[in-house]
């Protein structure tokens, strides 16, 4: 609709409801009038991305069918570049930015929060941005928002840095908005368990040997899981994020603990990166400070970089608080979380393959609240073809979440017992 058109529609539109206004008329006789002047707007979308350069000039580029406004940042530690963006569709391969080019090592892309957008480039050095500019589409060439990187020293950067953090909003405070959905039940006769489905947005998780994103297997599974516990009628059942949004872990955690949970289960689907290339199975790891095998501290690792990933600032995680009653509910809920741990194996055994020595440990930030058991269940390994395939099986999955509710009645079963116990004389 061209620019005059939509003015004149407005122009209609807004003497109509004055007209309705005068005559005492409400905002329902206008629907006959089918005047929409202001339809909601399409997302904008991104079709096209390159880098080009060398180490010492390098220019990263989006086609979009329209302009929009980037806000740019940077993090250290290690070196990465942010451009934000209002919400975006990417209509672009899923492995663009695996290879970069000049200062930039790679680059990847998607949904950070609600209503935003994100690019995030791994760097190969301190840069500097020299340009940031927005081209209008012309003839059949697209928009193109274009951003021009030269190298820098790394005081450059850091000052860069500095003064580029107050621009962004910290992924906390609108990754996972607080709502009913995130408050504890009031009266909590009903055991909580909250089902923690990894990765989400711009952090795809592992992408297996076919192209199966882990950020989707998870959900999906995470719904079936919550369905098999709601049909119980036992329990409350919160899921840490129901669509494809990134959640930060501490978020993760902090949702656990301000629910009051009395279970957290992280579900994943992993690749493995190096050596064990033929793992395959489901395990169920639970947290510790030193690594029961290498596979457990490689997993952990890759795990713990999901902020990284997503370009969340590190230096925002709150730090830990060393108090003597908080060792002792980590010691006591540590113990529950292994015994959780052994019940879901023994249930899993004969429902599903497992890995060999299926119950093992690392240091995962997810697992990290202090006061309530949380296990992260590897549902299978992406890197492995079969696991694969079994992962996106309606037959697997359902034995799987069968297995894991089965487990859950166990762990529980104690506690429902003396809550429907009849008071003693």
């Amino acid at each position: 609709m061209k620019p005059q058109v939509n003015h004149a529609l407005s122009a209609v539109l807004r003497l109509a409801m004055s007209v309705a206004v005068v005559l005492g008329l409400g905002a329902g006789a206008l629907a006959g009038l089918n005047l929409t002047a202001s339809a909601e707007p399409e997302k904008a979308q991104v079709t096209g991305a390159r880098v080009a350069g060398d180490e010492t000039r390098t220019r990263f580029v989006l086609d979009m069918n329209r302009q929009v406004t980037p806000v740019i940042s940077g993090l250290a530690n290690p070196d990465r570049l942010i451009i934000d963006l209002p919400e975006v569709e990417f209509s672009i391969p899923a492995d663009s930015g695996e290879t970069g080019r000049g200062l930039v090592a790679d680059w990847r892309f998607g949904l950070f929060a609600v209503g935003r957008s994100r690019v995030v480039m791994d760097l190969t050095g301190p840069v500097k941005v020299d340009k940031t500019f927005f081209l209008p589409a012309v003839d059949d060439q697209p928009a193109r928002l274009v951003v021009d990187l030269v190298s820098a020293s790394a005081e450059d950067f850091r000052t860069f840095v500095e003064t580029s953090r107050p621009r962004r909003v910290i992924a906390r405070d609108n990754s996972a908005p607080k709502s009913d959905r995130l408050t504890a039940p009031k009266n909590k006769e009903k055991p909580l368990i909250v089902l923690d489905p990894g990765h989400g947005g711009i952090d795809t998780g592992a992408i297996g040997v076919h192209g199966t994103l882990e950020k989707a297997i998870v959900l999906d599974f995470a719904k079936l899981l919550k369905e098999k516990l709601d049909e119980s009628g036992l329990y409350n059942v919160r899921l840490t994020r129901e669509d494809d949004t990134f959640i930060p872990l501490g978020r993760r955690v902090e949702i656990g603990h301000e629910l009051e949970a009395d279970l957290f289960i992280s579900i994943h689907a992993d690749s493995v990166r190096r050596g064990q290339k033929f793992a395959r199975g489901a395990t169920v790891y639970t947290i510790s400070d030193r690594a029961s095998d290498q596979l457990a501290e490689d997993l952990a690792q890759s795990e713990n970089m999901s902020d990284v990933i997503a370009g969340v600032d590190l230096a925002e995680e709150p730090t830990e608080v060393t108090d003597i009653l908080i060792d002792l509910a980590r010691r006591e809920t540590r113990s529950f979380s292994v015994y959780f741990a052994r019940s879901l194996v023994d249930e899993l055994k004969s429902a599903v393959r497992l890995i060999n020595n299926p119950h093992r440990s690392a240091g995962f930030r997810v697992l990290k609240a202090h006061d309530v058991p949380s296990v992260l269940v590897e549902l299978g390994y992406l890197s492995n073809e079969h696991d694969e395939k079994l992962l996106i099986s309606d037959e697997w999955r359902e034995r799987m979440s069968k297995a894991v509710t089965e487990a859950v009645h166990g762990f529980f079963r104690p506690r429902l017992a003396r809550q429907q116990a009849p008071p003693s004389q």
